[in-house]
């Protein structure tokens, strides 16, 4: 079973229907945290401001939640605030702490671009990451977003998308990944990263 974490906070139902196209038979949307622990792996949604997004978090006690998924080494996915909430805290509400699971800000998007950074773009492979495996090299998928993280460790970053400057289109470690795009929302190319996650569950 597949856990989609339910704080009130993100499209919940398209995140669910990318997954079930994507192969996955059991998802269910959740803020229990026996059945979260249950789970072969857990996505964490979130869309709109980071700070609303952290508090809800804590506020269904689903940071701690996260925090035992992590030293279980149950599989995490973190989607657009979801990939932000990860790491350490964000200038859009720079008194709500994020999960601190990677090192790093989340920053306001600068120079002279466009914000938000809108549409289609094409996401550059920095280093591999075995969920991301069946995602080729430069392929477009849709971004919504006014921020960005900025890891700590360079390491941290699987693949950039050119908005001025190359930004954190995903980041990774053992076990976990955090997408900026919306795979639910990006097609073919959308769906096979989201492939990568479900086998890696069903592993």
């Amino acid at each position: 079973m597949i856990a989609i974490l339910d704080y009130g906070v993100g499209n919940l139902a398209s995140v669910e229907r990318g997954l079930r196209r994507a192969g996955a038979t059991d998802v269910r949307v959740t803020r229990s945290e026996a059945e979260t622990l249950s789970a072969r792996a857990v996505v964490l949604p979130g869309v709109g401001n980071f700070g609303h997004c952290a508090r809800e978090l804590r506020r269904f006690g689903l940071d701690l939640t996260i925090a035992t998924v992590r030293e279980r080494g149950i599989p995490l996915l973190g989607l657009c605030v979801g990939m932000q909430l990860l790491f350490e805290g964000s200038e859009e509400d720079t008194a709500t702490p994020g999960l601190g699971i990677l090192a790093g800000q989340v920053r306001r998007i600068a120079g002279p671009v466009r914000v938000p950074h809108t549409g289609w773009n094409r996401v550059r492979r920095r280093r591999m990451h075995p969920w991301l495996a069946a995602l080729p090299d430069a392929a477009y998928l849709y971004f919504v977003h006014s921020y960005v993280a900025e890891p700590l460790d360079p390491g941290t970053v699987v693949a950039t998308v050119e908005h001025g400057t190359p930004l954190a289109a995903a980041v990774g470690a053992d076990g976990l990944l955090g997408l900026q795009f919306h795979p639910e929302k990006s097609g073919a190319m959308g769906l096979r990263a989201l492939t990568g996650f479900v086998r890696a569950a069903a592993a």
